[in-house]
């Protein structure tokens, strides 16, 4: 009150009885002499209540310098108060200001953990044909889940034409491709309550064709051809895959040697197994093929 009132000696000496304006002087007065501040709410809770609670230790410090003091500990030790036992309370005191800030950041981790778990769901894909409404099955169906930020990620189907994956993800875009039906690009919004989804691939007849005409005894050859001349390019590359004893290998045709090859009757393409098939304007582009050995 004492240095209060070397600045303003009409104020009230009672600090009890301050308001308004001698409040802002108050303010004031810590800003030039301690470049420090406090609050109107502050100071009601503090300076004119009887809860006995210590404020922060940081505004115990300024206050002491203003009157003065080089911090609270100087004030405690030139007053004979009990400076360990001051500070202790101060530090129950204000005890919150660390403990709830950490507790928050605990909270806060658990919830993030818990939303990554949650989030990082299964989900079932399961494919089936446009035309036939039939499950794919025993077709080797790959899927290249595609992302903004990162490269695709490749799965590929079971025997059963079924896939799991897990995502955190709610839009999924997906390139879907499989040698007996076109190739397309998929996005699906994932729902945490549905989890299986269910995509229609549409056929590639003339892959369908091809795989047909080496399983099949045709009586019209000529028919056949001609189908074969309409459905392929005529700078289709067309290779024939070979994986056996002696290794990986493979062997170009020509349309005209294809075609030879697949419809005279003592044929070695029998059994086609599609691998790829590009098509440029309707027509085949590239043919990826081998043939599967029968078990007799």
């Amino acid at each position: 009150m004492a240095t209060m009132q070397q600045s303003y000696p009409g104020i009230n000496p009672s600090i009890d009885g301050w308001k308004g304006q001698e409040i802002t002087d108050f303010q004031e007065e810590l800003i030039s002499k301690v470049n420090a501040q406090i609050s109107e709410k502050w100071f009601y809770n503090h300076m004119k209540s009887d809860s006995g609670t210590l404020p922060r230790i940081d505004v115990l410090n300024f206050l002491s310098r203003y009157v003065g003091y080089t911090n609270w500990d100087d004030f405690i030790f030139k007053n004979g108060g009990d400076t360990k036992k001051i500070r202790a309370l101060s530090i129950r005191e204000n005890r919150y200001f660390i403990v709830v800030p950490i507790l928050v950041l605990i909270i806060l981790g658990l919830l993030f953990l818990i939303y990554r778990v949650l989030n990082n769901r299964e989900f079932y894909l399961t494919f089936y044909d446009a035309h036939t409404r039939e499950p794919i099955m025993g077709e080797l169906i790959e899927i290249k889940i595609l992302s903004d930020r990162e490269s695709p990620v490749n799965y590929l189907s079971d025997s059963a034409g079924n896939l799991v994956f897990k995502t955190d993800k709610n839009v999924v875009k997906m390139v879907i491709s499989t040698p007996y039906y076109h190739t397309d690009t998929i996005s699906r919004i994932l729902k945490t309550f549905n989890r299986r989804q269910i995509i229609s691939l549409t056929p590639n007849d003339y892959a369908l064709i091809i795989h047909y005409f080496s399983e099949k005894n045709v009586d019209d050859w000529q028919k056949r051809r001609n189908l074969l001349n309409r459905i392929i390019d005529e700078n289709a590359m067309i290779y024939q895959v070979f994986d056996d004893n002696n290794g990986k290998g493979m062997e170009l045709f020509n349309k005209d040697e294809f075609i030879d090859k697949l419809t005279m009757p003592s044929s070695s393409l029998k059994n086609i197994k599609i691998l790829e098939s590009k098509l440029t304007n309707e027509k085949i582009m590239v043919l990826r093929f081998r043939v599967n050995r029968r078990v007799e």
